[in-house]
């Protein structure tokens, strides 16, 4: 009686592991399916960033950096979004110092270039910018004579609790700027002030910039950055209470590309702000700031 107890755990505990392996070989099956649709769609933007601290009391600091990160292309006209974060810090730095007066940042972009696969750049610029949803838009600065392959964001999915994704992104330099795909899963969905999915905080190559997917390959959103003000009072700092790594869903980044200007019908600065203002403290559609422009 106990060996044929013994046998039948080791029996069911064999059936298990492999209906694991099963379910593992589908998922990887369909993530490979996704990325070779749609990794074309993922560039890799260079950015060169002019940087200035300043606290009171003390010499300023500034600085330059060149650094690239990953961009999706959701037109075939070149159109490209972005983590407003991973073009410009200055807002979750600002909001992780709270409200000491004394810390300022200050950042401009004097250079942006969309790195095609062949090793060809295309000269682009920042067009439009989202704080609320921490979205950043940019365009090649000249019209394209061939067509880029884009993610049709208006064919959305949905994702629940648990539910793994696949992430299409760009490595860096280092790793010779490689197309790359990582399993992620949902571990929350918040639906006030406005729906967005928390992806599990586990350590991938997933990067902002990056769309995510579900596994019927349609494109759930954008991996983000959420950041809000620290305490006041308390210790400076990027902490769990200050910023967190999100997914921006589809719509809403559909719904902020609406915003930016066609070409030849006005500047970027003459956008306007999106239908409905979100919570915050400022407006949902924000236009881009030139390098000549006042403060």
């Amino acid at each position: 009686m106990k060996r044929t107890a013994i046998w039948l755990s080791a029996v069911a505990l064999g059936l298990s592991a492999s209906m694991m392996q099963l379910a593992a070989g589908e998922l990887a099956d369909k993530g490979r399916a996704i990325f070779k649709q749609h990794q074309k769609a993922v560039v890799t933007v260079q950015i060169v960033l002019k940087t200035r601290f300043t606290m009171q009391g003390s010499a300023g600091q500034s600085g330059e950096t060149r650094q690239d990160i990953t961009g999706t292309v959701i037109d075939p006209s070149g159109l490209v979004v972005l983590s407003l974060t991973a073009t410009d810090p200055s807002q979750i730095v600002q909001n992780a110092a709270g409200d000491d007066a004394r810390f300022k940042i200050e950042t401009e972009l004097s250079d942006v270039k969309i790195l095609l696969e062949d090793g060809n750049e295309i000269p682009a610029e920042v067009v439009l910018r989202d704080k609320d949803l921490d979205l950043a838009f940019a365009r090649p600065k000249t019209p394209l004579t061939t067509p880029m392959p884009a993610i049709d964001f208006s064919d959305a999915g949905k994702a629940d609790i648990l539910d793994d994704l696949i992430s299409i992104n760009r490595l860096g330099n280092a790793a010779g700027r490689a197309y790359a795909a990582n399993v992620e899963r949902i571990s929350a969905i918040v639906q006030r002030p406005r729906m967005f999915y928390v992806p599990e905080s586990s350590f991938t190559t997933t990067t902002l910039g990056a769309p995510a997917f579900n596994t019927d390959g349609k494109v759930l959103g954008l991996f983000v950055m959420r950041s809000t003000k620290g305490r006041s009072g308390g210790t400076p700092g990027i902490s769990p209470d200050v910023v967190a790594g999100i997914i921006v869903p589809a719509d809403a980044v559909l719904k902020a590309a609406k915003q930016v200007p066609a070409r030849g019908e006005g500047k970027a600065d003459e956008a306007k702000s999106a239908d409905a203002k979100p919570a915050g403290d400022s407006p949902a559609g924000e236009p881009a700031k030139k390098p000549d422009d006042k403060k």
